[in-house]
């Protein structure tokens, strides 16, 4: 999966949540993702809490954040 896959699921408006990153087609932001599951959460509990959400988009992001981190040697 090529790293813009990740960006393509998501979305960035300046009068949508405040200009924040959003899953695209809703109004949740990415950060609700982190912070749920730094809370403990479970990717399956953040899907059945915010059903806009696929978990293709998820997973995706995730995908390319852990690439991120591989790509820095972190």
């Amino acid at each position: 999966m090529e790293n813009t896959k990740a960006l393509d699921m998501l979305e960035r408006h300046p009068d949508k949540v405040s200009g924040a990153w959003v899953f695209k087609g809703t109004r949740v932001p990415v950060s609700a993702l982190f912070e749920n599951l730094k809370d403990g959460a479970s990717i399956d509990q953040f899907l059945e809490w915010f059903p806009g959400v696929a978990r293709a988009q998820v997973e995706a992001l995730l995908d390319y954040e852990l690439r991120q981190l591989e790509q820095t040697g972190r």
